[in-house]
């Protein structure tokens, strides 16, 4: 006998059943598993202090090559002699990161670079509220996903952080996701472009994109990353080229690519950039792995390639950041928490298949 479908609960906070909603029992069980051993991992290796400070990011060091490129520096000259003052590596070509956020911040003052920024910061919160805001039919969760938004996009807006290549790649990466339209990929297909030409690490977000595209067959929107992909590389061999010009035979040189800090490296960095910073680590890291649960949650195209967009970042940061590197986690935490909204309908929904205990009632009719 077959057994039945469960009913799915109504939903707390989501106007949809999550994607936990009709789980198996055995499957429940497993992803609860899975949640509660991330979430302990996360802890451990942040009570253990296996994760290296967020302020060694060296935002004076752009800082200053902004300020070179600003009284008639060439980029890639200033950019080499202040790698060389700073005792940092010269090759590969990836040391030198691309010049395009330096010469655009250079040839603004101050106050308007930080006016465009606030600006974008702006567009990602109203376009990710009004994404979100459908998907939800409690007052109550789009109040949070405003305070979420704010919590995740208010501390960016440092100046400190202006220089960083990362944060405004990060930015782009969000607003990417948030215009995506199935008959409009030509938006999301620019900023994306954007993205990856600000910041050559952001690379990893085309990649994502076309991944995705590719799997559901979306033929346009495939084409349309694979030239990112295409533009990208021409544009690192012509960066590749220019740093060529300017490394001297005797400059110091990164021969391991790995850093291996780790996921303390990822759970540090990220929760230090949001509004996460004043709680102690062990607090704070399972919000960071909640978070990441809560995208798995929602039911939406979207949810997975933020989610995939923000495990490859932690990826790359627990094997290749450096502890200078760790600004790359920017690309990942202006959408990061917004994920905590989606948490309570998916762990009533995963607990409840858990425990899930349907009987099967065999009833004998006698002629």
């Amino acid at each position: 006998m077959a057994e039945p479908m469960r009913r799915a609960l109504i939903p707390i906070w989501l106007a949809t059943p999550s994607r936990f909603a009709n789980m198996t029992q055995p499957a429940a069980r497993g992803v609860l598993a899975a949640l509660a051993l991330l979430l302990a991992v996360m802890v451990a290796i942040t009570i253990a202090g296996l994760s290296a400070s967020p302020d060694q990011a060296d935002t004076a060091f752009y800082a200053a090559i902004v300020e070179g490129v600003r009284h008639g520096g060439n980029y890639y000259a200033v950019t080499a002699e202040a790698l060389r003052a700073g005792g940092y590596p010269l090759a590969p070509f990836a040391a030198f990161a691309l010049p395009t956020p330096v010469v655009i911040q250079a040839a603004l003052p101050d106050i308007v670079a930080m006016a465009i920024l606030c600006l974008l910061t702006a567009a990602v919160a109203f376009t990710w509220y009004a994404r979100v805001q459908p998907a939800l039919k409690a007052r109550g969760a789009r109040a949070m996903v405003a305070l979420l938004l704010f919590v995740s996009l208010a501390p960016l807006l440092r100046p400190s952080f202006a220089p960083l290549p990362e944060l405004g790649a990060g930015l782009a990466i969000a607003l990417s996701l948030g215009v995506r339209r199935y008959d409009r990929p030509l938006d999301t297909v620019a900023l994306g472009l954007a993205a990856a030409v600000i910041c050559a690490v952001a690379m990893l977000y085309p990649i994502v994109m076309l991944a995705f595209a590719l799997v559901e067959q979306r033929r346009r929107e495939a084409l349309g990353w694979a030239a990112v992909l295409f533009v990208i590389v021409i544009v690192l061999a012509v960066h590749a080229q220019a740093v060529a010009q300017v490394v001297r035979p005797l400059d110091a040189r990164l021969f391991d690519w790995t850093g291996w800090l780790g996921l303390g490296a990822f759970v540090s960095a990220a929760t230090s950039v949001p509004a996460l910073a004043w709680m102690p680590g062990w607090l704070a890291a399972p919000i960071i792995g909640m978070a990441l649960f809560g995208w798995a949650t929602w039911r939406d195209p979207l949810a997975p390639r933020a989610l995939a967009t923000i495990v490859l970042t932690a990826l790359l940061i627990a094997v290749f950041s450096r502890e200078d590197t760790q600004h790359w986690a920017l690309l990942a935490t202006p959408l990061l928490l917004t994920g905590l909204v989606f948490v309570p309908d998916g762990l009533r929904d995963l607990v409840h298949a858990a425990q899930d205990s349907r009987r099967i009632t065999v009833t004998r009719i006698i002629r």
